[in-house]
């Protein structure tokens, strides 16, 4: 009962971790190492729920010794007393030494294991590049340097979690001897008068050695796993948004009044910028790389909070309250696009539950369903873990089907067509504008070619609007 009890608490730990995940802001996964994350939710949640059946044991195992020792006492007070001494002073002395090492080796295993996730996250996410430099051995051995030393701490764990046993055995052993010496030095006359109280602290300690023993053990498997205690309470107690679901409607303007942001204190990216957007316009921001282009976007889709100013739309202002809604109204094609492991409509959906037409017109708009249909499976195509199936040019079409099958008045784009050659761009920026006629276009771009049909172009500058 007690194990389905604490076992059973996984399912409510890793889904708590990961709904605290997915409620935090957009600036949090950019800090954060995902690999930590998924060793957190996969690893530590496990490790914890090890940590509450350990705590439970070692209670119940507490309120036998009370009771056996309750029982001892009244027997003989002074002997009691006696075996209480040499008892707490053993136990003191495995707790200062042998727990001491098994904490450390707890805080260990944790830095390895998150060292074992990151080079599996580095490794599956380079390979093309770890094979065209051929470096599976290097890789190899540093993976192997890694999964040693995570196994040590876990055979040194276990090893000396073994030593109270037996050395409480020793102990009990021991006692037994100094508690018939004693008695014999006692009553000289008549020992036979003593078997009845020996045999009592005999079957005793029979059943409180082991009591004793799980105690200590229990003791030092909260040690060892305390360091996912730490993860899981830090991650747990982090503030995440708090959205509201008030509307928002988008019929006239985007306004950007005196903004400022700062991802440091006084050292600001984007500085006094201001700019009107009018709906159904087609505008253009270029910069050089590190000019804040992406954080001025991220900012206008509300991913980013600004440090002065704020972005306005139809004179209200973008807040907590109306994101969440403002967010519902961007179709967004980034510069990296991800493909998830699955088919054509899943990922133009984003997600298992799609619309079947509403993907193919999408598809449709950003011309490439006819050649799905007439090589692949059509919506089904399976493109493979982030797209390794499709080509660049392919990749750049699902996420425009992507930004476009919820029919968003507004598209962005953020350097969505950079990694592309120049011809497959230039008919990739076509099918965007005509597909745009309707809707309110936003491009960030390095080539001035991408943008000739835009009816503004603003240029960063060292975080100001030129």
């Amino acid at each position: 009962m007690l194990s389905k009890f604490s076992k059973g608490r996984y399912h409510s730990l890793s889904y708590k971790l990961f709904e605290n995940y997915l409620g935090r802001n957009y600036r949090f996964f950019l800090d954060e190492n995902s690999s930590n994350l998924t060793k957190t939710i996969i690893t530590e949640a496990q490790v914890l729920t090890n940590i509450l059946s350990a705590l439970l044991f070692l209670m119940s195992e507490v309120f036998v010794v009370v009771l056996i020792y309750s029982f001892m006492v009244y027997i003989d007070w002074k002997i009691t007393l006696l075996l209480s001494l040499i008892l707490f002073f053993n136990s003191f002395v495995l707790i200062k030494t042998i727990s001491k090492r098994i904490k450390q080796e707890g805080i260990n295993r944790e830095i390895f294991l998150g060292s074992f996730y990151e080079i599996l996250n580095r490794t599956f996410g380079n390979f093309k590049m770890i094979k065209l430099k051929s470096y599976e051995q290097q890789t190899l051995e540093i993976f192997s340097d890694i999964s040693l030393k995570y196994s040590k701490s876990n055979i040194v764990n276990e090893t000396l979690s073994h030593f109270p046993r037996l050395f409480l055995e020793a102990l009990g052993f021991i006692i037994v001897v100094l508690i018939i010496v004693y008695l014999v030095y006692e009553k000289q006359d008549d020992i036979s008068s003593s078997m009845a109280l020996i045999s009592m602290f005999i079957l005793g300690l029979y059943r409180l050695m082991p009591s004793a023993n799980r105690i200590l053990s229990g003791y030092n498997q909260i040690l060892f796993s305390y360091k996912s205690l730490d993860i899981i309470y830090n991650d747990m107690t982090y503030t995440i948004e708090n959205l509201g679901n008030e509307e928002i409607c988008f019929n006239n303007s985007i306004e950007i009044n005196k903004l400022s942001f700062s991802y440091v204190k006084n050292k600001p990216v984007l500085k006094n910028i201001s700019l009107v957007i009018e709906k159904g316009s087609k505008i253009a921001i270029i910069g050089e790389s590190g000019s804040g282009k992406s954080t001025l976007i991220d900012i206008i889709m509300g991913l980013y909070e600004s440090t002065h100013g704020g972005v306005y739309v139809d004179d209200i202002l973008l807040n907590f309250e109306n994101i969440k809604s403002w967010r519902s109204h961007i179709g967004y094609i980034p510069q990296h696009i991800y493909l998830f492991d699955g088919d054509i409509a899943q990922n133009v959906a984003f997600g298992d539950t799609f619309d079947e037409e509403k993907v193919k017109e999408a598809l449709r708009k950003a011309n490439i369903l006819e050649f799905l249909e007439s090589h692949h499976d059509g919506i089904y195509t399976d493109v493979g873990e982030n797209g390794l199936k499709l080509s660049g040019g392919q990749k750049q079409r699902v996420a425009i089907a992507r930004a476009l099958y919820d029919d968003s008045d507004i598209l962005i784009l953020d350097e969505a067509t950079s990694a592309l050659d120049s011809d497959t761009e230039k008919k990739i920026m076509n099918e965007i504008y005509n597909i745009s006629k309707n809707k309110t276009l936003i491009i960030v771009a390095h080539r001035l070619s991408t943008i000739e049909e835009c009816d503004k172009i603003y240029k960063l500058e060292n975080g100001e609007l030129k």
